[in-house]
């Protein structure tokens, strides 16, 4: 739901942190959860680590809006859903968020919310898909990254995944 952003930006962030250049991860320089690579295509190619580091609380929002809210359609999902949906986009991009979200209702998995996955989700009990949905996103980080980044990131994804889902499910009641 669009009046669910600014809250679940709120929970992302808690998790996302600030200024990191980690030499296991792939994404590189990241502050509050934006790419080095993110930043430049939101604000422009010739963008440094120190404009990613100092960058603005409305960048910062500005970029999950777009770049992640908007392209999953989180604004037309069902409460709860549009959270972990986010969520998984934020950390594991957004085509394989909608995936998980297709594959968890039997839709079409195509990497694109539309019209017929919509419909799927707002038939679907929420609480079913947040937890399937949390179980998808596990299993794939511990099979993906096991034996890479698992050891190094995979404590902070457990906690962030079961704290989301925490979330995601008091918004559905």
């Amino acid at each position: 739901m669009e009046h669910n952003f600014a809250e679940a930006l709120k929970k992302i962030l808690r998790y996302e942190g600030g200024y990191v250049d980690h030499p296991a991860d792939p994404g590189g320089a990241t502050n509050k959860g934006i790419t080095l690579r993110t930043f430049r295509r939101a604000c422009g190619r010739t963008r440094t680590k120190d404009d990613l580091r100092n960058i603005s609380p409305g960048a910062v929002a500005r970029i999950y809006r777009k770049r992640y809210w908007e392209v999953c359609a989180c604004d037309r999902l069902p409460t709860g859903i549009d959270l972990i949906v986010f969520d998984q986009a934020v950390n594991s991009g957004p085509g394989r968020s909608a995936r998980w979200l297709q594959k968890v209702l039997g839709a079409t998995q195509d990497g694109k919310i539309g019209p017929r996955t919509l419909r799927a989700a707002a038939r679907a009990r929420a609480s079913d898909v947040v937890t399937s949905m949390c179980e998808e996103r596990l299993d794939f980080l511990k099979r993906a990254r096991q034996g890479t980044l698992w050891p190094v990131f995979g404590r902070g994804w457990s906690t962030r995944i079961r704290a989301v889902r925490k979330a995601a499910m008091t918004w559905i009641s």
